[in-house]
């Protein structure tokens, strides 16, 4: 997993939400995901877009969060996390 420092700043400002990218993150650290269908096993309301982005409900779908997943080598880069209203300004497909 790379950006756990962006994820700490993240819920430093929205400390509502530090416990469910806290858990978020532990899951994803210890998560082997083949491919999407392992993904959409274990989170449902997952969407998957171009380019291996994947993004995340957090909080009961208070927060979003886009990675970018390299499967082949395991490795889950951040791209994004923040308020829905900071999401709906980004292109996710391209962030």
């Amino acid at each position: 997993m790379i950006s756990r420092r962006t994820l700490r700043q993240f819920w430093e400002d929205h400390p509502d939400a530090e416990q469910a990218v806290h858990a978020w993150f532990r899951e994803a650290q210890q998560a082997r995901w083949g491919g999407p269908a392992d993904i959409n096993a274990r989170y449902a309301g997952a969407s998957f877009l171009p380019r291996d982005r994947v993004v995340f409900n957090i909080r009961g779908n208070s927060y979003r969060l886009i990675v970018a997943i390299k499967y082949a080598a395991g490795i889950v880069f951040l791209r994004f996390v923040g308020t829905h209203s900071d999401y709906d300004r980004v292109d996710a497909s391209k962030v």
